[in-house]
Formats: C-alpha cells, sequence, structure tokens
C-alpha cells in the first residue's frame, strides 16, 4: 500500500510517463496570511501570470473566430508527443491512449522555469474539452496537491465554462469516493486518488469568474459533496489523508485541517454562487464552527438549509432531489436528513411522493430517536399535501407508538400529524387502528405539555367522529373511562383546555347514547354530571363484588 500511495506525493506518476522523475516544484514564497508575494518579489510567478493573461486574451480572439474550429486531420501515429506539447494543436486529433502522456510533459514543462507558451494553455484546454476523464485523473496523479503548475493548467480550463462543465462531474466523482478514487486512464493508471485533491482543485477553479455558470449547473452536487466530506472528515480521518493533506499544507501555506478545508471550499462557492448573506448569517450564528462538530452537523446543515430557503428556492429544490438519493448512504444521513427536512417543501412531491414517504417511514422506525424526531418533522410538512395525508394515513400504528415516547415534542408532533390526516374529509379510522389510537391518547389527557394535552384530549374528539361502524363497539369502554379524566379538565384554568374537554365530554356522552349526561353537560349543570359518574361507579363495582 505504501509503494502504491508514492504515487501521490507530488512526483509524476511511474506508470506510462515518459519523463524523468520531476523535482519538487519551487513553492511561491508566502507572507504569513498566506497570500503570495508581489511579482517584484517572485519573478517565475510573474512570468506565468503573464503568460496566463497572454493565453486569456489569445482565447478571447479565438472565440470570436469560427473559421476553421472543425478543420482537424487525424494525428500521425509515428509523431512524437514531446515534439507537439507546446505546438498549435488544432490541425491534430489527440487520442485517448495519448492524453496521460501529454498532460504529464505539459504540466512538467510549466513547472520548469522556462517561459510558458501561450499555445500550451490552449493544448491544456482542448484536451480538456475532448478527453475530460483522461485530463483529470492524470492531472490529479501528477500533482495531487495542486501546485502552482498545475493550478495553471486548472485555471486554464476554467476560463471555458463548456469545459468546467465537462470536468466537474468527474470531480464529483473523486469528491464523493471518501476518501480515496480509483478509475484507470486510457494507459492503464488506477493509481488512488484522495477526495481532497479534487476538493483542493473545485477551491481553485472556483476563483476563475467565467466558471462561475458551470458552477452554479453543479451547484446542488458540488454543495452536497462538500458537506459529505466535511462530515467524513470529521469522523472517519485517516492517517494517510493527514499525511497527505501535510503535503497541501506545505504546498498552499494552509493552516486548516481537511474539514475546515471543505467549509472554506463551500463558502468560496457560496459566495462566487452570489450567496453572500448565507455565508454572513452562518457566521453570525457560529452555523460553521458546529457543523465542524461530529455531535452538532445536524444542527448545523439544518441551520444551513433554513439560511438558504430564504431566497434560495430553486437551488434548495435541486439539492433535495440529489439529497433523496444520498440517504441510502449511513455514514453521514443524519446530516442530509437534517437538511432535507428544512427544504421539503421545495420539493415537486408529484415525482417523488412514494420515495419521500418510504424514507420517512423508515426513519420513524429508526433507534435513534434524532433520526425519528426529523422523519416526524418531515411528516409534518408533507402532510400539507391532500394526497400525501391520505397516504401518511398508512403509518398510523408506527405513529401510534410514538405517543408513548417520553420526549414531549416528539409526542406533539405524532399528535400534529395525526390531527392533520383527520382533518381530510372521507378519511375514517380502521376499526383495528382506533381503539389502539383512542386507548393510546387517555394517559397523554393528563401529559405534563399542556399543548399535548389539548391536542390529545381534540384528537380524542376526531377518532369518536370518524372511527368505522365495526370499531364502535371496542371503543365504548375506552370512551367510559376517558369520562372522569375529561370532566376533571373542564375545570381548567386554560381556557383552551377546558373548552376542548368539555366538547369532548359532551360528544363522549352522545357517543355512549347517554342522554341524560348530555343534556346535563349542555346546560353546564357540571356538578350533577359528577354525582351521575359516583353513581355509575358505585354500580359497576356493586356487579364486580357480586360476580362469582
Amino acid at each position: 500500500m505504501a509503494e502504491k500511495r508514492q504515487g501521490l506525493s507530488g512526483v509524476n506518476s511511474k506508470k506510462g510517463s515518459s519523463a524523468s522523475p520531476a523535482k519538487k516544484p519551487n513553492v511561491v514564497p508566502r507572507s504569513q496570511d498566506g497570500k503570495k508575494q508581489t511579482q517584484e518579489q517572485d519573478p517565475g510567478q510573474s512570468r506565468f501570470r503573464r503568460a496566463l493573461e497572454m493565453f486569456l486574451k489569445f482565447k478571447g480572439r479565438r472565440e470570436k473566430t469560427t473559421e476553421d474550429s472543425d478543420k482537424f486531420s487525424s494525428r500521425p501515429t509515428d509523431a512524437s508527443i514531446a515534439s507537439i506539447e507546446c505546438a498549435e494543436m488544432s490541425n491534430y486529433i489527440v487520442k485517448a491512449d495519448q492524453v496521460p502522456a501529454m498532460v504529464r510533459i505539459m504540466h512538467e514543462r510549466l513547472a520548469s522555469p522556462e517561459t510558458a507558451d501561450v499555445r500550451l494553455f490552449m493544448n491544456i484546454l482542448r484536451m480538456a474539452e475532448e478527453h475530460p476523464a483522461g485530463v483529470v485523473l492524470t492531472l490529479l496523479r501528477c500533482a495531487p496537491t495542486c501546485d502552482r503548475a498545475a493550478a495553471m493548467m486548472w485555471r486554464a480550463i476554467g476560463t471555458s465554462g463548456s469545459t468546467v462543465g465537462k470536468v466537474l462531474p468527474i470531480l464529483l466523482c473523486v469528491m464523493e469516493d471518501w476518501p480515496l478514487h480509483s478509475m484507470c486512464t486510457s494507459d492503464g493508471d488506477n493509481e488512488d486518488v484522495f477526495a481532497l485533491a479534487a476538493t483542493l482543485v473545485i477551491w481553485v477553479m472556483v476563483q476563475v469568474p467565467k466558471s462561475h455558470e458551470a458552477m452554479y449547473i453543479y451547484a446542488p452536487h458540488l454543495l452536497v459533496a462538500l458537506l459529505a466530506q466535511i462530515f467524513d472528515s470529521t469522523v472517519h480521518g485517516t492517517e494517510e489523508v493527514d499525511n497527505f493533506w501535510t503535503q497541501c499544507q506545505a504546498e498552499h501555506n494552509l493552516q486548516t485541517n481537511p474539514s475546515r478545508f471543505a467549509v472554506q471550499t463551500m463558502k468560496s462557492l457560496l459566495c462566487r454562487l452570489r450567496c453572500d448573506n448565507v455565508v454572513m448569517a452562518m457566521e453570525r450564528k457560529r452555523g460553521w464552527d458546529t457543523l465542524l462538530s461530529a455531535d452538532t452537523q445536524h444542527y448545523a446543515t439544518g441551520l444551513l438549509a433554513r439560511e438558504m430557503h430564504r431566497d434560495l428556492t430553486l437551488l434548495c429544490s435541486r439539492i433535495a432531489c440529489h439529497l433523496l438519493g444520498m440517504l441510502s448512504t449511513p455514514r453521514w444521513d443524519l446530516p442530509a436528513l437534517a437538511f432535507l427536512v428544512e427544504v421539503l417543501d421545495c420539493l415537486d412531491l408529484c415525482e417523488c411522493r412514494d420515495g419521500v414517504l418510504e424514507m420517512m417511514s423508515r426513519y420513524l422506525q429508526s433507534e435513534c430517536k434524532e433520526r425519528r424526531r426529523l422523519a416526524l418533522r418531515g411528516l409534518v410538512v408533507l402532510i400539507k399535501d391532500t394526497f400525501m395525508a391520505r397516504r401518511i394515513g398508512m403509518l398510523s400504528q408506527r405513529l401510534v407508538d410514538v405517543l408513548g415516547d417520553a420526549d414531549g415534542e416528539m409526542v406533539r408532533m405524532s399528535l400534529s400529524v395525526f390531527m392533520n390526516v383527520l382533518h381530510y374529509k372521507g378519511i375514517m379510522v380502521s376499526c383495528t387502528t382506533a381503539p389502539r389510537l383512542a386507548e393510546a391518547l387517555l394517559p397523554l389527557f393528563d401529559h405534563d405539555n399542556s399543548h399535548v394535552r389539548v391536542l390529545s384530549i381534540q384528537l380524542f374528539h376526531k377518532v369518536m367522529d370518524l372511527v368505522v361502524d365495526e370499531g364502535k363497539k371496542a371503543m365504548k369502554r375506552i370512551v367510559s373511562e376517558s369520562l372522569l379524566p375529561l370532566f376533571l379538565h373542564c375545570h381548567e384554568e386554560n381556557q383552551r383546555l377546558a373548552e376542548a374537554s368539555i366538547e369532548t365530554l359532551l360528544h363522549a356522552a352522545g357517543f355512549l347514547k347517554k342522554r341524560g349526561l348530555k343534556q346535563v353537560v349542555k346546560k353546564e349543570k357540571l356538578w350533577k354530571f359528577a354525582k351521575r359518574l359516583v353513581r355509575t361507579a358505585w354500580k359497576r363495582q356493586a356487579e364486580a363484588g357480586a360476580a362469582p
């Protein structure tokens, strides 16, 4: 394994390379704050910068002309790759098996003190356009720490929006395959590439203004990949990753760890997408720091989703769609679920109702309390859709189980879901569900949370209304047991609780077909109602004592 990783330490890949082992490129001197020094202090950097500026001007002129844009002839098979790595390649077709060697030669040439040729950048751009996978993977392998020469090549690629759109999917594939990615290039090189190497490239390319449009198109995938990388590097860091990152820190004078660097890249991307307000809000609420702790990441991702939801509904919708496919990954499903729940109302449920409901149903059975809580929050949002409300009714037994939870907030959300399900006309409570639900509600009449008490009593009322005929017989015993606690709550100082209790007590008397009790409640002569309850209790006790 140690030998396999050797190619990741900044030297040229040993597979298929025609170049001799390269010395470590000169590191650009930087000040203590990490910024590059001025051109006077670093003539080499000035030379590269001028070459890149010339390339941009040259490229601009080329883009205005369409003549001969498609006039390519076959590349001679006996031509030397090295002889044309700096030549104008517009008259040649580069074959896939030639790409890796050419990329390495170009990188080596840029790393040398020789003056960079403008045509070299044009060749890089054209190869990336025609063979994005070969260029991306080869460059990641021969310069995993993204040295100065590699950064110049990535910036050149970033000047073309169409080319950026082709290389981003490959970079995303590497970023999502934490911590290592392996894919063969045309010359058979399948050395592992660190996911962080691709993140370094995104950090470099996001600074190129012309990459904006392509970055926006792939923003949902990039943001999700960065969130996944933050979680993975926080929780599943390895010595191998740490060793690689030490090289990156030396190359770029970085003072951050991998997870903090991923956060920094995410902030840069959001700013490029003109989401500065989101970045500032997260900063103000210490959301970025919260994101760096494994125990609080799901709270931070929820906060990020809420801040993005304010002004970025379309982006949130695209992120939510992407997250639906990611939640099968158990390693970071909690932060992903926290983000998704906050933006559920951005989704077009016509396209993903079944998938969303199946997912919420699965998490409702989770042993993790936080996952169950988020699933309930998701159901509270989904219940607003009529079709979903009818489908959520099928989860009634799982929701009944939640009513026995010690967490009052969980119980409140479960009651709220039931209330909204039964709000829609035509929905009846089955003969098996009604008694179980009613029995689970009785203890909640005396819950510590007054809101839970009110909701449980109101829901009890609805269950009596909507239970099918076959279930009414089983319900009578439970309704009889509800009379005393309902009577006691009629005298509560909390007006909402008192009113709900009186209304439900009146309905319970009607359900039991006790016309006398119903009339007493209607006339608000509750002292007479109490006497009747006492006589009924004595009668039952006597019957029980007389029984053999």
